[in-house]
């Protein structure tokens, strides 16, 4: 017995286990396994730990964080489901599980395609484009809402919206929101609301449920009427894990109805408080504008300049009268020169005159018969008749 058992491989536990990881990991890389949900648990680390089992077995498995973004499918315990991932062996635990990747309700299969077909060409089309996002409106007057009327989606979105804004008015178009005619319904409120015009945002969604329950907002026919509504819209369908075609194409996304309410209003109590601080802030600094004018208001009134005006002008008046003294002398001066030079041309004038030469004996000569002035007695002869001017008086003569 002892040889034979030296003569057989023995293993040790890690090297074992070891070999059963390489086996399972490579035979079952690629599987799906269906079974029905237990022990369902959304971690804190946003990682989901299930079981699956049928009537004889069950098998752990997880879904990590980064495999679960876009996940459509609202797990919980019950659930039947098709699982599809790779087979991966804990050592340490000794344990194996199933490493999910993809996820599919039993039966829906059509359904997650339809999703995925359709989610690729809304997005070729562009529909998903952020240009195409509309903002929402900080201060809404009234907000759509497009929800059944008896969910708790509408109570939810009332009692926010009278928490944060009681003076927003809220519109409720009832609509299915699961079943036959619930896309067409929800499209026709929103073309509605659309035509209507007197709402600033719509709210379009609906609590959590099944894929099947929430298959109405992934109809091309509500994409298409949220792409097309002039108001914008806000989606809130089922919890944050779902995720909707009306989600991609909306213009902003909610997680929950709640948080739709939360992004569709201000909050007035915060804003009133707000504009109180402003208004003591305004009232604080005009008071503080007022008293410093008044302050300089007073300074001028008690400074020599305010209270003796005229010390202004005196020193200005003084300059004033030294300058009209100084012009006056000028002028007074520049005449007596003037004058000076004016008389003693006139006693130029004066000696130079006709009349004070013949005054001194002299006379004037000029023949009768041109009155032309003899100056030189070669202009003369005997019989010429002539007139002799002098100071006193004249004569009339006749050359011989």
């Amino acid at each position: 017995m002892s040889n034979e058992l030296e003569q057989e491989k023995v293993y040790s536990v890690s090297q074992l286990t070891r070999e059963m990881k390489g086996i399972l990991e490579g035979e079952f890389s690629s599987v799906w396994v269906e079974g029905e949900i237990s022990n369902f648990l959304l971690h804190t680390s946003g990682h989901r730990y299930f079981t699956l089992k049928d009537a004889d077995s069950q098998l752990k498995a997880v879904i990590w964080k980064f495999s679960a973004q876009g996940l459509t499918l609202a797990l919980k315990d019950g659930l039947k489901v098709r699982a599809f991932g790779d087979i991966t062996l804990y050592e340490k635990g000794g344990n194996y599980q199933l490493r999910v990747i993809k996820i599919l309700a039993k039966g829906i299969g059509s359904l997650e395609e339809q999703f995925q077909k359709l989610k690729a060409k809304l997005l070729a089309e562009g529909l998903f484009e952020v240009e195409h996002k509309q903002p929402i409106p900080q201060f809404p007057n009234a907000i759509g809402i497009v929800t059944s009327p008896t969910g708790a989606a509408i109570r939810d979105i009332i009692n926010i919206c009278r928490r944060r804004a009681p003076m927003v008015r809220l519109v409720l178009r009832p609509t299915k929101v699961q079943g036959d005619g619930a896309a067409a319904d929800i499209a026709a409120a929103i073309a509605e609301f659309n035509k209507w015009g007197e709402v600033d945002t719509i709210i379009v969604g609906r609590g959590g449920g099944s894929l099947e329950d929430l298959w109405a907002f992934n109809e091309e026919v509500v994409a298409r009427a949220i792409f097309n509504s002039r108001i914008p819209v806000i989606s809130a369908v089922g919890h944050e894990i779902d995720f909707s075609i009306a989600d991609f194409v909306a213009d902003l996304r909610a997680a929950t109805p709640s948080a739709a309410a939360e992004l569709a209003t201000f909050d007035a109590v915060a804003l009133l408080q707000f504009v109180r601080d402003s208004n003591d802030r305004l009232q604080r600094s005009l008071q503080r504008g007022l008293e410093l004018r008044r302050e300089r208001l007073h300074r001028l009134r008690q400074s020599r300049l305010f209270l003796r005006p005229a010390v202004m002008v005196e020193p200005f008046a003084q300059r004033l009268d030294e300058a009209n003294l100084r012009l006056q002398n000028a002028v007074e001066k520049t005449m007596m020169k003037n004058s000076s030079r004016l008389e003693t041309q006139h006693h130029k004038l004066e000696a130079l005159s006709p009349d004070n030469v013949l005054k001194r004996g002299y006379a004037v000569i000029r023949k009768k018969t041109n009155h032309s002035v003899v100056k030189n007695a070669s202009e003369l002869v005997a019989g010429d008749k002539v007139d002799i001017a002098w100071a006193d008086g004249s004569h009339d003569a006749v050359i011989e």
